[in-house]
């Protein structure tokens, strides 16, 4: 019975299961759930080189059904470019069962690569092969056999499937912000309070951002003017817009990463706007808010596979049309807006998004951080033009 069941198990069936353990487990690629296709399996990894790759186990008599099949594969390749937001996308398709007739040369395409195979040693003199998965051939060879064969891979996939599955719930799990309270309650009191002691004139003109106070030596003004608002409107529209992508940008970072990347981008955003609010003050927590989002659409980049929706029909229109708003009306401190998105996006890129960044581009994110700074730095304070 066991023998006959060895045999069930063919060739062509193990070499896929020997890629999927290879792309899941060892390249992280996930699954990707597609309705309507069949005798194939769609794998995407948005960090490689080669972000989707495709393993056919149908049929392929001709020339004619193969260019039909690339036609599909890069149609569904457009909605999966268009809903992870990605500007390029190549493909790797790996064909099991492609007929003689197929002439695999006149039918590549610079997008999706075809890689014929009827065996594992094809893979081995494979140029692509060699040099975007070079330890591909020397993964795919195991001592068990058969049966044992099959369930140490179906066990390897689900254990990473699982531990996968762990890290999204513990990034995208619903928290309690407790920062964002914090924050939304400094910003009530602050307004409040000086109202109801009489002395809210004097906070505003000793805390507010002032450009000649601020080059004086004020420079607690940078971050005390963001806790300050000009009206019962204005705290309102601020603590509301906190309360929404706070909460969200605290959920998904933790909160000291929130807590710096509020902090700092409310001082971007007051650098950048002492440089063209000329005698006018400024206050506001808005461009702290802008450099959430900001970080919000950098953590999203990374997950855009969960986040690609949202981000393209909620997150980037909202900056738009908010700094659009600020070009147009009076009264707006777009500079300060500007300040802060850009800040917020580069303290997240230095911070890390947990699970996705690297060590290399946290540097990277550490260096243009303070290349930002060092120049607004200068046009605040050091150059001449104002």
């Amino acid at each position: 019975m066991e023998q006959s069941m060895e045999l069930m198990i063919e060739d062509k069936n193990m070499i896929v299961m020997k890629l999927l353990h290879y792309f899941i487990t060892e390249k992280n690629y996930n699954p990707i759930i597609l309705q309507g296709v069949e005798n194939e399996i769609w794998l995407e990894n948005m960090e490689e080189d080669y972000k989707i790759i495709r393993i056919v186990s149908s049929y392929i008599h001709n020339d004619e059904q193969f260019r039909f099949d690339m036609f599909k594969t890069k149609r569904i390749m457009k909605k999966i470019k268009k809903k992870t937001l990605s500007l390029k996308m190549n493909a790797l398709s790996i064909f099991l069962d492609l007929g003689e007739n197929v002439d695999l040369g006149n039918n590549q395409t610079k997008d999706v690569y075809c890689l014929k195979v009827i065996e594992e040693k094809d893979f081995k003199d494979n140029e692509l092969v060699k040099n975007s998965f070079p330890d591909l051939t020397k993964k795919l060879k195991y001592s068990e056999e058969g049966l044992q064969l099959f369930a140490k891979i179906t066990n390897d996939i689900n254990i990473h499937n699982k531990t996968d599955a762990e890290k999204m719930d513990e990034i995208f799990k619903v928290k309690t912000p407790h920062i964002t309270y914090g924050l939304m309650t400094l910003c009530i009191l602050l307004y409040v309070m000086p109202i109801l002691f009489g002395n809210y004139d004097f906070i505003i003109s000793n805390f507010a951002v002032n450009k000649i106070a601020i080059r004086q030596g004020e420079y607690y003004r940078l971050l005390t003017a963001t806790f300050l608002h000009g009206g019962l409107i204005h705290l309102f529209c601020n603590v509301y817009a906190l309360f929404v992508i706070g909460s969200q940008v605290e959920s998904f970072l933790g909160k000291a990463k929130y807590l710096m990347i509020y902090l700092f981008s409310a001082i971007t955003g007051s650098l950048l706007s002492m440089i063209f609010i000329g005698n006018n003050l400024s206050l506001g927590a808005s461009g702290a808010i802008f450099g959430l989002l900001g970080s919000l659409l950098y953590f999203g980049y990374h997950y855009r596979v969960f986040l690609g929706n949202v981000m393209k029909s909620q997150i980037i229109p909202l900056i738009i049309f908010n700094l659009l708003l600020g070009f147009t009306l009076s009264g707006i401190d777009n500079s300060a807006h500007i300040g802060g998105l850009i800040g917020g996006a580069l303290m997240t890129m230095a911070l890390g998004v947990k699970y996705k960044s690297t060590t290399f581009e946290k540097v990277n994110g550490w260096i243009i951080t303070g290349i930002y700074v060092a120049f607004l730095i200068y046009l605040g304070f050091i150059a001449s033009i104002y």
